[in-house]
């Protein structure tokens, strides 16, 4: 059994793509991309549920990834386009973090829902008048 598993291992570790579609270099990147994926389906929630610490946690950890993808021996590109892809996607989630909580766009949303309520409140007492009018 082992001298089978043995040959199996030399077989597959003599084709270069093989070789590298079971290393860490190509199976480390795959499994850390369901975090940009999250980050860029995020795009489209309310900017409320955005947490300010962990998008600056999470910006740091990529730019920092990003640099250790190229300093290993050999570069590991995929990782790099892993941690690139979650770096604008998380740039990305603190600016609307910052636009909402800083920059007034939690102030601008709760006007456009009292301007929405208001429209309906006037179009209620309309259909009212109209109702009463038209007995």
């Amino acid at each position: 059994m082992a001298a089978f598993i043995k040959a199996a291992n030399a077989k597959i570790r003599a084709n270069p793509m093989l070789d590298y579609v079971c290393s860490t270099h190509f199976w480390g990147p795959v499994s850390n991309f369901g975090i940009p994926v999250a980050a860029v389906l995020d795009t489209k929630k309310s900017p409320d549920l955005i947490s300010g610490q962990m998008t600056g946690a999470l910006c740091i950890y990529s730019a920092t990834f990003m640099r250790y993808s190229l300093a290993v021996s050999p570069r590991n590109w995929l990782l790099f386009g892993c941690h690139f892809v979650n770096e604008g996607a998380q740039l990305t989630q603190m600016y609307r973090y910052m636009s909402y909580h800083h920059w007034g766009g939690k102030e601008k949303l709760s006007l456009e829902n009292g301007v929405e309520k208001a429209k309906e409140g006037v179009q209620q007492v309309e259909d009212k008048v109209k109702s009463a009018v038209g007995k």
